[in-house]
């Protein structure tokens, strides 16, 4: 059985909190009144209210101070400000200090109900969005558990006694015999390499990556990157450009998840590029973001394919040879990239090339409290 919502009426006007009461009573809530601010503060800690209704101009802590105090207290309750002196500033204000919906007095009842009705409907989104979070975090471990445990370590053991195998038979298998053990290999080890992929995708956790953030140059995770990718593009004679604005704003993330994120961003444009052509990589700022271009003159992406680049194990069907993979490169760079707060978007055009835009928002002195 469900229980009452509860609703607490923080007002120093008796005939309001008379009033409140009179007009919810043939509703099934639970209603508690404080008629100041340091009882009603009390009552938040002693009963965990769903509803709090604040009047903002009380004796003692005003309703600013104890909006402030909900806050800190449970983000989770949903605060509703109600005032005889309302103004379009004040209304701002209380929004600002999290409030979710402003009542001018005097109000009639049915303007309570449905202010009270709405309050609640957003609690119960709250709590709804919460528990799914909860419930999607608890799947993603057991997912995680299940492919590395009951699917990756039963295999492991099969690859090795394969192993074992083929090292026994070696002086007695014909060649049709080796050719077959040679396929098994293969397709253990494509099936090893796709559960690799799975946890991988599951393994970015955001927020242990925030633990990490701190302000850094947009160069060094690209410069970073650049590195680790050196031999490939080497290997396939591609010339790397690169580029940098002067004196960029830093960025609020972290060094490493961003290198990575950029090894498979320029690694993808480097395997899908034709032998001896460029890839461009470039930083600049634009606007209130830091814009990082990265170009290819390669195979291009068909368009069809494009609203799909970034979903995982999806590989582009081009008619032209290209790289084997598992798809899943862009899909963790994004959610890298969105972890960081930023953006990335993707143009391309068949035989001609690809760009990624990856923006990420500057980092500015006032957001130095997040660390």
């Amino acid at each position: 059985m469900h229980s009452k919502p509860k609703i607490l009426i923080i007002d120093d006007e008796e005939v309001v909190l008379d009033s409140c009461i009179q007009i919810l009573g043939g509703e099934s809530f639970q209603v508690s009144t404080a008629l100041n601010g340091s009882d009603g503060l009390r009552l938040v800690q002693e009963l965990q209210p769903d509803l709090v209704i604040v009047d903002l101009k009380m004796p003692g802590i005003s309703g600013f101070e104890v909006l402030d105090r909900l806050e800190e207290i449970d983000p989770t309750i949903v605060m509703i400000v109600i005032t005889g002196f309302a103004t379009v500033s004040s209304a701002v204000d209380a929004m600002k200090k999290g409030a979710y919906d402003f009542l001018p007095k005097p109000f009639s009842p049915e303007e309570f109900r449905i202010i009270i009705r709405r309050g609640l409907e957003k609690r119960k989104l709250i709590l709804e969005t919460i528990m799914l979070r909860h419930e999607k975090e608890l799947l993603r471990e057991h997912f995680a558990h299940i492919v590395s445990h009951e699917l990756k370590a039963p295999l492991n053991a099969v690859q090795q006694n394969i192993f074992a195998l083929e090292f026994e038979l070696s002086g007695v298998l014909n060649e049709d015999q080796k050719e077959k053990l040679v396929r098994i290999k293969v397709r253990m080890e494509d099936l090893l390499k796709i559960i690799d992929s799975w946890l991988r995708i599951i393994s970015v956790n955001i927020e242990e990556l925030e633990k990490n953030f701190s302000p850094i140059q947009m160069t060094t995770p690209i410069y970073k990157a650049l590195e680790n990718i050196e031999t490939i593009a080497t290997r396939k004679n591609v010339e790397i450009v690169s580029s940098f604005g002067v004196k960029l704003h830093p960025v609020w993330g972290d060094v490493l998840s961003l290198s990575e994120a950029f090894v498979n961003i320029i690694g993808n444009a480097i395997q899908y590029s034709r032998d001896g052509s460029k890839v461009i990589v470039k930083a600049e700022e634009n606007g209130t973001d830091i814009l990082v271009t990265i170009k290819d003159f390669g195979i291009g992406i068909p368009k069809e394919d494009l609203p799909h680049i970034f979903e995982g194990f999806f590989r582009v069907k081009s008619g032209q040879a290209a790289p084997t993979g598992h798809g899943i490169g862009l899909v963790v760079s994004r959610q890298i990239i969105e972890a960081h707060s930023g953006s990335i978007t993707v143009e391309s055009e068949t035989g001609t090339g690809t760009a990624f835009y990856i923006r990420l928002p500057k980092y500015f002195i006032e957001k130095s409290n997040k660390s």
